[in-house]
This record gives structure tokens, C-alpha cells and sequence, in this order.
């Protein structure tokens, strides 16, 4: 099921920050990672290397959670919860590239 990002929290979809992405270990328990996030105006969007502990949880069980920090008010986030509707490497260099110039100010 899809919903909207609120209106009230779409600046941090916007803004260049961290999010922290749960995916679940084998044994069930939490792994949480931070990571460098995209937004494509419908999708959350996660670049990982193929094999990385968070790959291989969502790749195993598609359940994950990701939470939003508002950098300027750590008390203001946002928490999604869902499962991952995709997994690809197509377009994933330029992806990452894409983010490193966002992220780093390359």
C-alpha cells in the first residue's frame, strides 16, 4: 500500500540528509545503517553494494523501516515503514554518482 509523504514533512525528502534505513537480520533482531537517501516523488530510493549485510536482509525479507531527521530539529523526523517494491542494478553507478555529488558537494 502506498501513501503520500504529509505536506508537513515533504522539505525532508528534499534536504540532504541522512536517513537511517532497519532492515531485519536472520535472527529477526534490527540492523540499523545510515545512509544516503533519493526521492523520486513516489519512492524512497536506497543505493547499497550487493552483498552488504542490508542487502542481504532485504533481499531476504523486504520489511524495512527508515527514519528522516530534520538536521535543523532532531525532534522532527519522519518514519516510514514498509517493504521494498524493488531491487535492481540498472542505473546504479549513475545513481550512486548522482549522490556523491549531492552528499559530498563534488
Amino acid at each position: 500500500m502506498s501513501e503520500e509523504i504529509p505536506e508537513k514533512y515533504s522539505d525532508l525528502m528534499k534536504q540532504t540528509t541522512f536517513a537511517h534505513l532497519t532492515t531485519l537480520m536472520p535472527d529477526g533482531s534490527p540492523q540499523v545503517t545510515p545512509v544516503w537517501f533519493d526521492y523520486d516523488g513516489n519512492h524512497v530510493i536506497v543505493n547499497s553494494a550487493k552483498g552488504r549485510v542490508k542487502d542481504r536482509n532485504m533481499r531476504r525479507d523486504p520489511r524495512v523501516a527508515i527514519c528522516i531527521m530534520d538536521p535543523q530539529n532532531p525532534y522532527r523526523y519522519l518514519e516510514i515503514r514498509g517493504k521494498v517494491g524493488e531491487i535492481t542494478e540498472s542505473g546504479a553507478d549513475a545513481h550512486i554518482d548522482k549522490q556523491a555529488k549531492r552528499y559530498l558537494n563534488l
